[in-house]
């Protein structure tokens, strides 16, 4: 019978979905840190144990460098798993909070927005892209867990962000500037028009001191962020709206190889 070759009947990738980046980090973690140390430990201790039978059988060995060797392979593995549980719990966190910022940006949909999730970047991704006829904006996500005890916060005052009065390691502002240079560029590249992009901070679950006005960055809880978009006049018309959300689509949507 001869073997007929196929191809996808799919011309695009679907779209990615939120906190698809950190899906796929946990999802290495797991394999890296978890299952390959497992399947590595595992054949030393097997091969231990061949040992100890041999030396009990008729052929004694010395099993002792064999038993020395999986129980070194034995402490890694404890050690790499214990790592990973710790890793993948931040990033599990991380996972949950972008979708839970989605949710809220579904009600944007019904005011004639488009969401774009997880927007691969070269090295970096980009939590999400709002365009609507108030404009295009990104958002990063911030999922922090919160001291048990006080009224922790987030504050921003137009220069420096706190969180519960600390510094972040890594500047969220600067992030979401850069990602929202990002967009904007490509965008231009794509319609050979400009369209304002506004970066947008999101912390799920705190209470985000108000942004001062005028801010070029806004600091928000997620839930505040329909209100925000929605008390901005209008300023993209119909047709280009339409046509930056054809040209999102073609350039955060991966090819079907």
């Amino acid at each position: 019978m001869t073997k007929v070759k196929t191809r996808s009947p799919l011309r695009e990738a679907p779209l990615r979905l939120p906190g698809q980046f950190i899906q796929d980090e946990i999802d290495r973690v797991f394999e890296n840190r978890v299952i390959f140390p497992i399947i590595i430990t595992g054949g030393f201790i097997s091969l231990a144990l061949a040992d100890w039978v041999r030396y009990f059988s008729t052929k004694p060995l010395n099993p002792w460098l064999s038993s020395v060797v999986a129980l070194g392979a034995l402490g890694y593995s404890a050690l790499s798993v214990t790592h990973a549980t710790k890793r993948v719990r931040i990033l599990k966190l991380g996972r949950d909070g972008e979708r839970v910022v989605a949710e809220q940006m579904d009600k944007l949909k019904q005011h004639g927005a488009a969401v774009i999730h997880d927007v691969v970047a070269g090295k970096f991704n980009i939590d999400h892209v709002i365009l609507s006829p108030k404009g295009v904006f990104v958002a990063e996500t911030k999922t922090r867990s919160k001291p048990q005890r006080g009224s922790p916060t987030v504050t921003y005052d137009g220069k420096v962000l706190l969180v519960n009065g600390l510094k972040p390691d890594r500047d969220p502002i600067a992030q979401a500037q850069g990602c929202a240079r990002w967009i904007a560029e490509k965008l231009k590249e794509s319609t050979g028009k400009s369209f304002p992009v506004k970066p947008v901070v999101l912390f799920p679950g705190w209470f985000v001191e108000p942004t001062p006005h005028g801010s070029s960055v806004w600091v928000l809880e997620p839930k505040a962020l329909p209100s925000f978009i929605e008390n901005e006049p209008t300023i993209i018309s119909d047709e280009d709206l339409h046509l930056a959300v054809y040209h999102m689509n073609r350039i955060v949507r991966p090819q079907v190889q």
